[in-house]
């Protein structure tokens, strides 16, 4: 499996498998499991999943650093594309570990759509 290399890609191959609702209930799920008060709905439009998504991460960054760490470890995101994020802007940061999530998350919903 070729993971999609950029959020646009992503939205794109979970619309055309019909699992763009999976995505947002795996991602619910997960975000559940690690203790964030978020839950999206399952019709949430990609841009304000992106956003809201983005948004919490960047708070949790800055505000809640071990629940930060907690929902990486509960979604299951590599440390080693963690380490090779640029740190340096919070904001930039922020961006590359949503789409890390997402992209850890539609992995997980496309396995299990394929192999169920």
């Amino acid at each position: 499996m070729a993971l999609p290399s950029n959020f646009e890609d992503l939205i794109a191959e979970a619309n055309s498998y019909n699992l763009y609702r999976k995505l947002i209930i795996q991602l619910n799920k997960d975000l559940l499991f690690a203790n964030i008060d978020l839950e999206l709905d399952e019709e949430t439009l990609p841009t304000s999943l992106k956003l809201v998504l983005q948004e919490t991460v960047f708070h949790l960054i800055q505000n809640k650093f071990s629940d930060y760490l907690n929902l990486l470890y509960q979604v299951d995101v590599s440390e080693i594309k963690i380490r090779s994020l640029d740190g340096e802007d919070l904001v930039k940061l922020s961006e590359d570990v949503t789409f890390l999530i997402l992209q850890r998350e539609w992995q997980k919903v496309w396995y299990k759509a394929k192999f169920k």
